[in-house]
């Protein structure tokens, strides 16, 4: 393990273990890249906490340390930067590319596939630190988890950057984007990849974002906005069912209403208007033509003048086999996903993305980030409408995307910081990926947390594609991990073409000792001939 403690302490490479830390007397748990093989062989590093002082360029410093270098000699060294005694260990120098420590913020399966992706992707990242993380992104050793620390408080996040040298924050979460952590941290000099709260808004307000559809000529669906029951009422009974009710707000992935029936669509609007079950997010609501043909996810990355297209993704919202149910926040994915060919793909640049991207900057609002685009491909037409924006990566489409990401995922959301994404193209794993959500048993309803699970190492052996993404999980007091959510795990597995990589993934979820549990049996269904998986027994 690579640890320093507040005591006398000694740091040792023992293959990239890692434990993420709760309070402030343990300062920093070192990722594998920091203090690699290429930089010491053998020995411990000797320290004394005493010497740990923080140098005027906002990186941790010390005084003096002694190691043992590649031919056993002794060696001192003074004043030596932490994050810049890194030998890279996956080809990339030190000196062609700029090399920095990243800070991801969140704490569910989409930041843990970020972790991944920077830790084991990204020549350029030095260090992972994810805030505040779960025990399943710190037992993997994707990051540094950094569980003390406030995301909702910016000074304290923006404290922590300065104290640790963070070259890059990536914010995953929705809420702290409204909420405008990246417009602190931006305005304090730290480079961020996710955007302002104003740009946020295209998340944070379906309003918002119906429209400047309409202002853009961005096609979407037919709808009204009510705050007045009675009104909202009224109009769904003039267009009658199926339709769509939507808070207006943020609402955890829980506030659409796909109504079948007119009962339904009142039943909504009642529980959003009227007994607020959303709070402040339900006090408007969105009625929207319910749009037939099917869905797929976009993903863009936006520098706020240029977008680019990252591969395409299609998730599963609905909770049972077959697509039926409430909606969730998704229950597995696949990419790339067929419906969305090159053409289509072009269509949606050209109609959708890029005119929102423009649209965005004449508002005076620019956006930086990922701009995740939920698409309808219409069946009359085939042609894509823009059912709603998330303002950062899907989850779980973000699984699958970062298991095929071949690019320096560092490099690539630098480059949009910095407004130069146009000179950028993206390296893709050939083949397909697909993600399992596991869930505890109740989800999205009620739920019970602390139900142990096991056999995760087991899963993960059953191929070397396989990759098994934490979103809810915590360590009991025997070591065991535990869930602590709705979704809780994200099995991940690459193939060939998608048939191969459903029949691995599989695989694995039958590894996971978890009766508390469910998943659904049928992801990427759309694509495949129709199989569904069966449960081994025993």
């Amino acid at each position: 393990m690579a640890c320093i403690l507040s005591q006398s302490f000694a740091t040792a490479f023992n293959g990239g273990s890692t434990e993420s830390f709760t309070t402030r007397s343990r300062f920093f748990n070192l990722s594998p890249k920091v203090f690699t093989q290429s930089c010491f062989l053998a020995g411990p590093i000797n320290w004394d906490a005493s010497n740990l002082r923080c140098g005027s360029s906002g990186q941790i410093r010390r005084r003096g340390f002694t190691g043992r270098g590649r031919n056993g000699v002794v060696f001192r060294q003074q004043g030596f930067p932490v994050f810049s005694c890194v030998a890279s260990s996956n080809g990339a120098s030190s000196t062609s590319v700029e090399r920095v420590s990243v800070l991801v913020i969140g704490g569910g399966g989409r930041e843990h596939a970020l972790c991944y992706a920077l830790k084991k992707r990204s020549p350029s990242c030095d260090a992972v630190f994810c805030a505040p993380g779960n025990a399943g992104i710190s037992n993997s050793g994707d990051a540094t988890c950094i569980d003390y620390l406030d995301i909702s408080d910016s000074l304290s996040v923006i404290a922590f950057c300065r104290e640790w040298g963070i070259g890059l924050v990536v914010v995953g979460p929705e809420a702290p984007l409204v909420a405008g952590l990246a417009n602190d941290l931006v305005n304090a000099g730290i480079p961020t990849f996710g955007p302002s709260s104003e740009a946020a808004a295209l998340e944070g307000s379906k309003d918002f974002m119906k429209r400047l559809c309409d202002k853009y000529d961005i096609p979407t669906a037919k709808y009204q906005t009510f705050s007045d029951p009675s009104l909202a009422k009224a109009y769904i009974k003039s267009q009658g069912a199926p339709i769509v009710v939507k808070a207006d707000g943020l609402a955890a992935g829980k506030g659409v209403i796909v109504a079948t029936t007119l009962e339904e669509a009142y039943e909504a609007v009642e529980t959003m208007l009227v007994k607020n079950a959303f709070g402040s997010a339900g006090g408007r609501v969105i009625i929207e033509e319910c749009l037939e043909g099917e869905e797929a996810s976009f993903f863009a990355l936006v520098d706020g003048e240029n977008a680019l297209a990252l591969e395409s993704a299609q998730d599963h919202k609905r909770v049972g086999d077959g697509d039926v149910g409430p909606n969730t926040g998704g229950m597995g994915a696949y990419s790339p996903a067929p419906v969305l060919t090159k053409e289509l793909e072009k269509v949606v640049m050209e109609s959708i993305i890029v005119p929102t991207v423009k649209g965005m900057a004449l508002e005076g609002c620019k956006f930086v980030g990922v701009l995740y685009a939920g698409l309808m491909i219409e069946r009359k037409s085939g042609l894509p409408k823009l059912i709603e924006y998330n303002v950062r990566f899907g989850d779980p489409e973000c699984q699958v995307l970062m298991v095929r990401l071949e690019s320096d995922l560092t490099q690539v959301l630098l480059s949009a910081c910095k407004g130069k994404l146009a000179n950028v193209s993206l390296e893709w794993s050939p083949g397909s990926a697909m993600v399992v959500v596991m869930a505890s048993n109740g989800y999205p309803a009620s739920y019970k947390n602390g139900t142990v699970i096991h056999n995760l190492e087991e899963a993960e052996q059953v191929a070397p594609t396989v990759k098994v993404f934490h979103a809810g999980t915590a360590l009991d007091s025997d070591g065991n991990y535990i869930a602590t959510g709705g979704r809780v795990l994200g099995i991940t597995a690459k193939g060939a073409n998608l048939a191969e990589a459903r029949d691995r993934v599989y695989q694995a979820v039958d590894q996971v000792n978890w009766p508390e549990g469910f998943y659904r049996r049928d992801i990427g269904w759309r694509a495949l001939p129709q199989k569904q998986h069966r449960v081994t027994e025993g």
